[in-house]
């Protein structure tokens, strides 16, 4: 467990350079506390965490600036909070992961986090085929208190969100990029709902602006937090096929909703499909293949 000044020298830290924990601990290895990072060489830095030269020495002048920066105080001020991961609230599940978020940072209802969550993806292109899928998907796990997880993109994630809050459930919208910015803009009012009655998380410090890189990224976020997949549309090349890979690789069920033969948007998830993922087109499936698996173990 981190003490108040560890807590404050993390923060930092990850302010000025959102390093994942595996880089932290590699740190941690070799100079036993953050303290000690303002007296090591850029040259020893870049060693330690396998960066160019010049970007340690921008991390340590960055580093030293924000070294006493009351963070903490100031996130909490912008109805923030940032969760290191030493804290009680921080998902267990995400540790789990090799490039486990160092911290990460929310909005909304913290106790969500503690809950039980199902994640429930798709393709950004997504057809009315996926919003007839989750009117049979939703409901019976949302009776049964799943969480809903998803990336807050256009498509199949939206649909995913707005519907689980018209149903009276809970959702967990995962974003790309920190709370200064938003992406899509058309999900404003979307996310202004989640932070207000749901919960808005991201690994990115509030500055950090959507890029490219950062979903697939947020995409292993998605899954870690999650305890199965959902998957209603994917075309053959779709990011959402990133976030089954994340799951499959932890050994969680990805569940795949069958579609037409004839559909773009539905080729990958017949691939799925096909290479072993469960068929499901009711959400009490679901539930009860979820409850066989506890009672296994």
């Amino acid at each position: 467990m981190l003490n108040q000044k560890e807590i404050q020298q993390l923060l930092a830290l990850h302010y000025v350079y959102p390093l994942p924990l595996n880089k932290l601990q590699r740190l941690l290895c070799a100079i036993q506390t953050l303290h000690e990072l303002q007296f090591i060489s850029a040259k020893e830095l870049a060693q330690i965490l396998q960066i160019q030269l010049q970007t340690a020495q921008i991390l340590k002048v960055n580093y030293n600036k924000a070294a006493n920066t009351p963070f903490k105080v100031y996130y909490e001020q912008h109805n923030m909070h940032a969760i290191p991961f030493t804290s009680e609230n921080y998902p267990k599940s995400l540790l789990q992961l090799s490039d486990a978020p160092t911290v990460i940072y929310v909005q909304g209802h913290i106790d969500l986090l503690q809950r039980q969550k199902i994640a429930c993806i798709g393709s950004r292109n997504s057809t009315n085929y996926s919003s007839i899928a989750l009117q049979s998907i939703l409901p019976p796990l949302i009776a049964e208190q799943y969480v809903i997880v998803s990336g807050l993109a256009k498509g199949a994630d939206t649909l995913a969100h707005q519907m689980t809050i018209e149903l009276g459930g809970s959702t967990i919208a995962v974003v790309g990029h920190g709370f200064a910015h938003l992406y899509p803009k058309e999900n404003k009012n979307l996310a202004a709902k989640i932070v207000s009655e749901h919960l808005l998380l991201t690994e990115y410090p509030p500055y950090m602006g959507p890029k490219k890189w950062h979903f697939p990224m947020r995409n292993r976020i998605i899954s870690g937090l999650s305890c199965a997949l959902v998957v209603t549309e994917a075309a053959m090349k779709s990011g959402t096929l990133i976030t089954t890979d994340h799951a499959l690789e932890h050994g969680k069920d990805v569940f795949v909703v069958p579609g037409p033969i004839h559909s773009e948007q539905s080729k990958g998830t017949n691939n799925l499909l096909k290479e072993g993922a469960i068929p499901v087109w009711n959400g009490q499936q679901i539930v009860e293949e979820l409850q066989m698996f506890q009672m296994k173990y």
